[in-house]
């Protein structure tokens, strides 16, 4: 049973299709309080074995971000044993000292997201956890240490602004997020940061950098295409280049990740609960407690 885990955001059904690692075996989806889980794989690359879900569908983008069941998701890995997961996401640009086609591993979180159920703690009263570092710094130094060694270019912090969707953002939109202190705007990693804090698991993400957000640099609509013209035909390009190197640098900072020793806050986030004896050590107990 691996403890590690991969959520793959856009494009990932086609490492499935493409066969990108040395071993992927299809799972059962689990039956979860919240709904069933997608299918999820087993997956052995360069000796590191990891559990593989795509957040979007694996037959394709079937699934857009404000439909995604983050909780199945995240609960049945935590099923599996899972205690670190690295996700991806490709998000637009509001800094513009960032560059399209970099990575970047984002510190801290906005969450302009609405209607989605961001908690599994519908009863009891649970949840109310610190939230000093919404991406576990130690899973976070081992996708820095990661890039550094594959020599990508990319930002060390970033906030992440995650926005509803599926729509892209207004220009009036992007403004406000950019006076809020937003890098970057996407769509999915919020509530799936605060849920797989909530069970105790070490979350962190790598973003690769799609476009310039809407009304950071000027662009022509062209309709029929992604994104409406908001990316040049170069721009695209560079954009498949770094997302060619995505595989290898997750599962490098994996392989890095699998030899760190918990000791961050994510490991305890519930530990205030357990000691007053609202919870125990099952987590399936936590949503219906005492």
């Amino acid at each position: 049973m691996s403890r590690l885990a991969i959520i793959g955001g856009s494009q990932a059904h086609e490492l499935l299709k493409k066969e990108a690692f040395d071993s992927i075996k299809p799972q059962k989806s689990i039956k979860t309080p919240f709904g069933k889980s997608p299918k999820m794989y087993l997956c052995e690359k360069s000796g590191v074995e990891f559990y593989f879900i795509s957040r979007h569908g694996d037959d394709g983008y079937k699934i857009a971000a404000p439909f995604v069941n983050y909780r199945a998701n995240i609960w049945a890995l935590k099923e599996k044993g899972v205690e670190k997961i690295i996700s991806w996401s490709g998000p637009g640009i509001i800094n513009p000292g960032f560059e399209v086609g970099a990575f970047a591993v984002p510190h801290d979180l906005i969450d302009m997201t609405r209607s989605r159920p961001g908690t599994f703690f519908e009863k009891g009263g649970l949840g109310f956890i610190r939230m000093r570092h919404p991406f576990c710094p130690d899973l976070r130094h081992a996708i820095i240490y990661s890039l550094q060694s594959k020599n990508c270019k990319h930002y060390d912090h970033s906030v992440y602004c995650a926005t509803q969707g599926p729509r892209l953002e207004t220009p009036a939109e992007i403004k406000l997020y950019h006076s809020y202190g937003a890098d970057l705007v996407g769509m999915t990693l919020c509530p799936e940061a605060f849920l797989a804090r909530e069970l105790e698991m070490c979350y962190a993400s790598i973003c690769y950098l799609t476009n310039f957000a809407e009304g950071i640099a000027q662009r022509d609509y062209r309709g029929g295409e992604l994104f409406e013209g908001m990316t040049t035909p170069e721009e695209k390009r560079i954009v498949e280049d770094a997302m060619g190197h995505l595989p290898s640098v997750v599962i490098h900072a994996l392989k890095t990740a699998a030899t760190i020793a918990r000791e961050c806050e994510c490991k305890d986030a519930m530990l205030r609960y357990k000691k007053r004896g609202d919870i125990g050590k099952d987590f399936r107990q936590w949503i219906n407690p005492k």
